[in-house]
């Protein structure tokens, strides 16, 4: 699956960098978000895909039991998504302001 999900990355950033450089306001802000896309996409590709249980850790327990999920690219691409999100709200009332539309 890893395998098929890295060249959907690529076309995701060429995409975005195409929309980006085409020199419009809202080409950029889509190509913006394609970006955005294209890092959760590649953050989740390389934790690597499983079909693991989660990671919960038992109680009484310290640690989780071995073979769980890994949390950590779920966390990273939950903080990329806000901060993306973030970016592209900024972004797009800049594009307004620069507009002068309501």
């Amino acid at each position: 699956m890893e395998i098929a999900l890295a060249p959907l990355c690529g076309l995701l950033f060429g995409v975005a960098i195409w929309l980006m450089l085409a020199g419009d306001l809202v080409r950029f802000l889509l190509g913006l978000a394609m970006a955005s896309n294209g890092v959760n996409l590649a953050i989740v590709t390389v934790g690597r895909l499983s079909w693991a249980a989660p990671p919960l850790i038992a109680e009484g327990a310290a640690a989780p039991d071995p073979g769980v999920a890994n949390a950590l690219p779920q966390a990273l691409a939950l903080t990329a998504i806000v901060i993306g999100f973030g970016l592209f709200s900024f972004m797009l009332a800049l594009v307004v302001r620069a507009r002068g539309t309501p």
